[in-house]
């Protein structure tokens, strides 16, 4: 039994695949009682707080790319895999560029063809994601920069 999101949680992504992602802004707390993540990505300039899940921290400045692009993507690798059985989210400070850029490439990685997986997670998940033209070019790129798993 996998213990995932359900579809209409706020914030969660469904990918071609099936796999549900929940993207989230960290300045805006969870409402009490709200699902909470097994296992979560978050991209911020600086080290996130604790909390009661397990996580990884990319260093990821606010409308920038991550500082360490290989690291990035074996992170995102990590998101999407554990997505397929887990409560996965992906999540910045505001919720939209950073998380809209993962996003996109977690779409990517699940066979959206890179061209157009901003607009699939902007369609899906916020009109407003991806929020720099360096981010939606990191996206097209990220189907090109290294290996990725296509077993779904």
């Amino acid at each position: 039994m996998t213990d995932t999101w359900h579809p209409t949680d706020p914030g969660v992504l469904r990918l071609p695949s099936g796999r549900l992602v929940r993207g989230r802004g960290l300045r805006h707390p969870l409402e009490p009682g709200a699902p909470t993540p097994s296992y979560a990505l978050y991209l911020l300039g600086r080290q996130p707080p604790p909390v009661a899940w397990e996580f990884t921290w990319v260093r990821w400045p606010d409308f920038r790319l991550p500082a360490d692009r290989p690291a990035a993507r074996a992170a995102l690798t990590e998101a999407w895999e554990r997505a397929a059985a887990e409560r996965v989210e992906i999540a910045c400070g505001g919720g939209r560029g950073r998380t809209g850029t993962a996003l996109a490439c977690l779409a990517v990685l699940d066979g959206v063809p890179a061209e157009e997986a901003v607009d699939f997670v902007r369609r899906h998940y916020d009109r407003r994601a991806v929020e720099t033209p360096w981010q939606r070019a990191y996206v097209r790129r990220f189907a090109e920069d290294g290996p990725q798993s296509r077993e779904l």
